[in-house]
């Protein structure tokens, strides 16, 4: 298997060997540089892909191997289709297809030519897009594979990329390379087992992010029952790992001006508790973290990048497990805001968890806006599939705001209701609210029950339940996990909260 081992830049020129890529509009038009490749190929190019049927299309390929005429050992020409209609999105997914095709041929080293027929060159954001694309699909989570034969050891492929303008294309690299090893951390945390990513090993996964500038504080239980997180701590009481709150802060805006806030819901494996799950695919729920790993991967994002924001990030880790000492079915407790909270149904844990994160992070940071993203629901599989995360939001400017961001990000989200009727639905006699409203509008009565927690706050809840791991695979991620989120809260303070 290849795994990419550098990127770097160079001018786009002819390179004299090896692997090279070049790109192709329909029709077979192509760049300058391209244009004098292929002028020495015997037969000419539009013969050898008439007789492979190659036209330029979108993602397809044309390889040649020792093309005669030309000082290469492998020519690959990679189709564009219309390189006007070619959004950021393409670009990035193409880095991927091109890295597939690459890593197909078993390429040690390649040179991919960044230009479009009839322009100077591919702007600097497009090509650091197309190599956050190349860098995303050659993920694989294989820490635990051991290999007996030396055919199967991962080789490194150095990605040679030629532009017009190297220093700018550097340039929106460095940004873009950040935002990449955040989803990279991201996908890596939810991949981990359990077994060796429980709450204290995660908070140290946080902690690390101190090398990069972040301010990191892990509260133990004994803090946060001081702070009378009863709601968080009813989860983690059935565990014998013991629960983590990691607080991590990136002060990088102008001094006194309210953060952004990242909550995130943090269980390392999910059992469901005494409302125990079934067996078949159980295994899935060590990616039940995935809000808190998509928080962690944003703060690396914010802070490799030295974004000029204030952004908190708050992470509320637990394992819910069956033990003795578990909550039970009509258990009520009281959260650190005071509401009593009537538990229904132990596998609802995940709303618990966030209740007390969100409003420590309320009263603790005074927010200007506060996000949380949470694997919540399967409700909203039902209602979008893999293809969409669910937002809600009590704030229809950032609600706007986080929609453009995942258009731009290559997150998708859709917007579902609030609204007091269906509020109504987990009201209690036994308490102020329960922790489940049942079946119906299950995502919804959930993002309700998040909401009392939030007070005027502009707030919004992402439920990746579908996108953070299962989803479709696809040019740029291969692996179960996909980081879905750390693009999308990236985009959002970069448009709206940077000074």
């Amino acid at each position: 298997m290849t795994k990419l081992s550098k990127i770097s830049f160079s001018k786009t020129a002819a390179p004299k060997g090896g692997v090279a890529v070049i790109l192709a509009g329909e029709g077979l038009a192509l760049g300058s540089v391209g244009e004098e490749i292929v002028s020495s190929l015997e037969g000419g190019l539009k013969r050898v892909a008439d007789i492979a049927g190659f036209s330029g299309k979108k993602k397809t390929t044309l390889d040649l191997v020792g093309p005669a005429g030309i000082a290469l050992d492998r020519l690959i020409v990679v189709g564009l289709g219309k390189p006007e209609d070619l959004s950021r999105d393409d670009w990035r997914a193409l880095g991927g297809a091109v890295f597939a095709e690459l890593q197909k041929v078993k390429a040690d080293a390649a040179t991919v030519l960044l230009e479009v027929a009839g322009e100077a060159g591919l702007s600097a954001d497009l090509a650091a897009e197309f190599a956050m694309g190349a860098k995303l699909r050659s993920y694989a989570f294989d820490a635990y594979k051991t290999r007996k034969k030396d055919d199967d050891a991962p080789k490194g492929l150095k990605l040679a990329l030629g532009v017009e303008d190297t220093k700018a294309a550097k340039k929106a690299w460095s940004v873009a390379e950040a935002v990449a090893d955040g989803v990279v951390l991201a996908r890596d945390l939810v991949n981990e087992p359990a077994n060796v990513l429980g709450p204290v090993e995660f908070a140290q996964k946080a902690k690390d992010l101190e090398a990069l500038g972040v301010e990191v504080e892990i509260l133990g239980e004994k803090e946060m029952k001081k702070l009378k997180m009863a709601a968080l701590l009813g989860v983690a009481q059935g565990s014998v790992r013991p629960p983590q709150l990691a607080v991590m802060r990136w002060n990088g805006g102008k001094k006194g001006v309210a953060p952004v806030a990242l909550v995130g819901k943090g269980v390392v494996f999910d059992t469901g508790g005494i409302s125990i799950k079934p067996a078949g695919g159980m295994e899935e729920m060590k990616g039940d973290m995935g809000g808190a790993a998509a928080v962690v991967g944003a703060m690396h994002a914010i802070a490799g990048r030295k974004a000029k924001a204030n952004v908190v990030g708050v992470i509320g880790l637990v394992e819910n497990m069956p033990d003795g000492n578990a909550q039970r079915p009509g258990d009520i407790v009281k959260a650190m805001s005071g509401t009593t909270i009537e538990i229904l149904n132990t596998d609802a844990e995940g709303r618990l968890v966030l209740a007390d994160a969100l409003w420590y992070t309320l009263q603790k940071y005074k927010p200007a806006i506060m996000i949380d993203l949470a694997t919540l629901t399967g409700a909203v599989l039902v209602a979008l599939g893999n293809l969409n995360a669910g937002l809600f939001s009590n704030n229809d400017e950032l609600a706007d705001n986080l929609l453009a961001a995942g258009k731009a990000s290559g997150e998708p989200l859709w917007r579902l209701p609030l609204s007091k009727d269906y509020d109504k639905i987990i009201d209690t006699p036994n308490a102020d609210v329960k922790n489940t409203g049942g079946r119906w509008a299950g995502s919804i009565t959930a993002a309700q029950f998040l909401q009392r927690f939030a007070n005027d706050v502009p707030w919004a809840h992402l439920d990746i339940a579908g996108t953070a791991f299962g989803a479709p695979k696809d040019d740029i991620c291969q692996s179960w996990a996909s980081g879905y989120g750390v693009r999308l809260l990236n985009q959002l303070v970069a448009d709206h909260y940077e000074s």
